[in-house]
């Protein structure tokens, strides 16, 4: 039995379009943002799916929400779909970050998948915890398509870890906002379908930094 994940990154938040690293911190939906979400639903409404889940971090519950509002389906949410904590890096800029925090910022930038954040986590950490949310939502859901609100960390990380990237190695993708990318999840195994499309975008659609 097959279970298709529709994983969407959220739309663009005012910290995206500032550059700030979000980590578990709110941020609302920017203008743009929530013109992505309801481009999503748009496109959401044409297509059949049982189930719709998303991170409960406000800017994905946002952009299921006006998803839901188009397809009239609940939103499910998942603290297990969460970003990766930043700990005290949370709400700065990179720049700001490497000022304040070199040391840890520098051990942060270099990927290390175990590395733990002061007061955050680590991303290893992080994606075990959504692999373990998509398997039991796989149980959950055999044979059906499931849409999932999430964040990009956990999508770069969920993409490293089907295409079998080592986690330090320098990101040569982009996460964009408001991006459509499909896994297939059959005994325990998730396989790339589609990554990275925005062909219901018809504006800019910031990557993950």
């Amino acid at each position: 039995m097959t279970t298709e994940f529709i994983l969407l990154r959220h739309g663009e938040t005012e910290w995206n379009a500032l550059g700030r690293l979000q980590g578990h911190l709110n941020s609302s939906l920017s203008r743009e943002g929530l013109r992505q979400a309801d481009v999503l639903s748009a496109r959401l409404a044409t297509l059949s799916f049982q189930a719709l889940y998303s991170s409960d971090l406000d800017r994905a519950v946002q952009t299921a929400a006006r998803i839901a509002t188009r397809t009239g389906h609940d939103v499910r949410q998942d603290p297990r779909l969460r970003e990766r904590g930043l700990g005290i890096l949370e709400g700065l800029t990179r720049a700001e970050a490497r000022e304040r925090h070199p040391e840890v910022f520098a051990t942060y930038a270099a990927g290390g998948p175990d590395d733990v954040i002061p007061q955050g986590e680590s991303s290893a950490g992080r994606l075990r915890l959504a692999r373990q949310c998509l398997e039991e939502l796989g149980a959950r859901h055999p044979d059906a398509r499931v849409v999932v609100v999430t964040h990009g960390g956990v999508l770069s990380s969920l993409l490293r870890d089907c295409l079998g990237i080592p986690p330090a190695t320098p990101r040569a993708f982009s996460v964009l906002n408001a991006s459509w990318n499909q896994f297939d999840l059959q005994a325990g195994a998730l396989r790339l379908v589609t990554w990275g499309d925005v062909n219901h975008l018809r504006g800019l659609s910031l990557d993950d930094t």
